[in-house]
């Protein structure tokens, strides 16, 4: 039986018909315009982006195309290097176990993540974080959740030390791979000789992960100037993303990722899965619960989400973006505690409509990739 619609909800409906002809948006552009201005090939005709003061402040810098990969001075890129950190990645003699590699949290089959809530390391222990994606991880200037190491050769480093995942040390690690004769060759090749060391072995690492890079999706291509890479809905949720929705103040830069730290209300404090985030690192109250920002390039394919990940949906966590996340009072006995966390003021309630939020998680989608494929090395004996 079909239920009957309420005469209120229609005057509502044709209201809002009324006040959006000719497929005008909140903003006041229509469609075709937003389609125009976006698909231009030029960013200085875009529509100029709800960005708050404190953001450009910071030095904002729009979202775009992912430019020329940053490899540094003193690590340059050469093939030979990225095949040995390749066969590295996935060699899990870098662990205690001689069960545990890199590419078990980061496979390259789930977009270099692992699909789960949190990864399971050493002994099958559960870390307390979810696998972030090393997609286009070179862009990134912070690495891990908490930004405890600021370039690939450092973070390379504490996974292998981590008990919880590869429980091994960098030392023992080195003098293991050392010790296997197929390596000789690999080590030479990349280093002009057969020596191994912890530095070669970081540098290696981390010069396949600069390795690891997207094609160009159809954001790429639609803001290039081909305007039918994006439907009408996904272009309204591009525009979204930019204005209303407020995701461009944390989300931006070519990486969809300020690559800095935002408390957005899930620090759990006090209560089951609390982590506190970049204060683990700086030790300063004021990063109490704060977060690096991650890449929405590929998001559909990096489920589940936040640092936890307890969020399995976009949907989901548009959601309580919608709501305004949390924003908690502290209650009589931590009025006077200098650790609880405030939520970042740029996370505010958004009152997106029903349409709204099916045209942001429509943009959103539209950021999604053919699955990555990667066959994984002959590991040397």
């Amino acid at each position: 039986m079909k239920k009957a619609i309420p005469l209120v909800a229609l005057g509502v409906t044709f209201t809002f018909l009324a006040l959006k002809p000719n497929n005008v948006i909140d903003q006041g552009y229509t469609i075709d315009q937003l389609k125009t201005l976006y698909s231009s090939g030029d960013q200085s005709k875009w529509p100029k982006p709800n960005v708050d003061a404190s953001v450009y402040a910071d030095g904002f810098e729009d979202i775009g195309t992912l430019g020329k990969v940053p490899f540094p001075a003193n690590n340059p890129y050469s093939k030979e290097k990225a095949d040995l950190g390749k066969t590295l990645f996935f060699d899990p003699r870098l662990s205690n176990s001689n069960q545990i590699s890199c590419a078990n949290c980061h496979d390259p089959e789930q977009n270099w993540g692992d699909a789960r809530r949190v990864p399971y390391g050493e002994d099958r222990q559960q870390g307390t974080r979810n696998s972030i994606s090393l997609m286009n991880v070179a862009y990134t200037k912070a690495m891990f959740w908490d930004g405890r190491a600021t370039t690939l050769e450092e973070q390379a480093v504490f996974p292998i030390k981590d008990p919880k995942e590869m429980n091994h040390h960098i030392d023992f690690a080195t003098k293991k791979i050392s010790q296997i004769d197929g390596y000789k060759k690999l080590f030479k090749d990349a280093f002009g000789d057969s020596k191994v060391t912890n530095e070669r072995i970081v540098q290696s690492l981390a010069t396949f992960q600069r390795t690891i890079l997207s094609p160009k999706t159809r954001f790429d291509k639609f803001i290039a100037g081909d305007s039918t890479q994006l439907n009408n809905q996904e272009v309204e949720g591009l525009h979204l993303f930019r204005t209303k929705a407020r995701c461009i103040n944390c989300h931006n830069t070519a990486l969809f990722s300020d690559s800095k730290f935002h408390n957005i209300g899930l620090t759990y404090y006090g209560r089951e899965y609390e982590d506190l985030g970049f204060y683990n690192t700086t030790k300063l109250a004021k990063n109490v619960g704060e977060f690096k920002t991650p890449s929405l390039r590929e998001v559909p394919q990096n489920a589940p989400y936040m640092h936890n990940g307890l969020f399995p949906t976009i949907r989901g966590v548009l959601n309580m973006y919608n709501a305004g996340m949390f924003h908690f009072q502290p209650n009589e006995k931590q009025k006077n505690d200098s650790l609880f966390p405030k939520t970042s003021p740029l996370v505010q309630k958004l009152n997106l409509n029903a349409a709204e939020m099916d045209a942001l998680e429509s943009f959103l989608m539209s950021l999604k990739q053919n699955q990555y494929k990667m066959r994984a090395p002959e590991l040397p004996k």
